[in-house]
């Protein structure tokens, strides 16, 4: 939805983009979410058991392979009052769509929060460059929020060392750059999480993640989202904790967009970006 007031001689016709961002404002209706997808990592297994990385073979009898995948997450809720905690909504058909494209339901989960991910549902893929739709039908009543646009990844040099993973010693903080964005465009966000994987190739439980979690930390970002385009990435030691231990470092370069429909509140946040992953090993 364009919000833009191009000129004085066109403040008549602003006058009804004034009127739906106060309807947005005072809606009592938020949507916030993530529609997010990873490539396929192929990982060196002597990097995960901890011997050099000499020992990598070229023709792939060394590579453990991790699928791509993509997911959304969906919190669909009311709020009443300026600064109320929005309860989730059960009950509603919630979808994710490219404009022009099939459409994926997500399963209700209950306290308004809804989700799917491609596996077993090898259609749901991200198309970079799409405009991605969210969607819930509730009572008989539509609301739509909108991310314009989806990134395409952005390839961190620094991830991808000629040995294929990088050696630090834990609990040691990680740092690398992000490439300039394209002349005359804005730098997409960027979101870091760090998960633990073992020999096996089995991912545990993030040790970091700066993604926000909670309607109030979406809502949050929609005000101060500076901090998450910054050229240089920091990720704290504190997200490497254990020796001999390799870890997937998945950064995700997203779009923010928010409420299209004027029936949602203003302030609701939804993302959608693919990610660069680099693997690192822990001494």
């Amino acid at each position: 939805m364009k919000r833009t007031l191009v000129s004085a001689a066109l403040a008549a016709s602003s006058l009804a983009f004034l009127a739906c961002d106060l309807e947005q404002l005072t809606a009592d209706h938020v949507m916030v979410g993530t529609l997010l997808s990873t490539p396929e990592v192929e990982v060196s297994a002597s990097a995960m058991a901890g011997y050099d990385a000499g020992t990598f073979s070229p023709d792939g009898g060394d590579v453990l392979a991790l699928p791509a995948q993509t997911a959304a997450i969906v919190f669909f809720g009311s709020k009443t009052g300026e600064n109320s905690q929005p309860s989730g909504l059960a009950g509603a058909e919630i979808t994710v769509q490219p404009v022009g494209g099939e459409a994926t339901a997500l399963a209700d989960e209950g306290s308004g929060n809804y989700r799917r991910t491609s596996v077993g549902a090898s259609d749901f893929t991200y198309q970079p460059g799409a405009t991605y739709q969210f969607i819930a039908n509730r009572g008989g009543t539509r609301y739509v929020g909108q991310v314009d646009d989806a990134p395409m990844k952005e390839t961190i040099a620094a991830l991808h060392p000629p040995e294929g993973f990088l050696r630090i010693d834990a609990s040691t903080p990680l740092s690398f750059d992000r490439p300039a964005p394209p002349a005359n465009t804005d730098r997409t966000l960027g979101f870091v999480t760090v998960v633990p994987l073992s020999a096996e190739g089995a991912q545990g439980e993030p040790t970091y993640t700066n993604l926000p979690s909670t309607p109030v930390q979406f809502l949050q970002l929609v005000g101060l989202p500076g901090p998450y385009r910054e050229a240089r990435v920091t990720i704290p030691g504190t997200a490497f904790p254990e020796r001999e231990q390799t870890y997937l470092v998945i950064f995700h370069a997203v779009r923010m967009g928010g409420a299209e429909s004027g029936n949602l509140f203003l302030g609701s946040a939804l993302l959608a970006g693919t990610a660069e992953v680099g693997v690192v090993r822990t001494r």
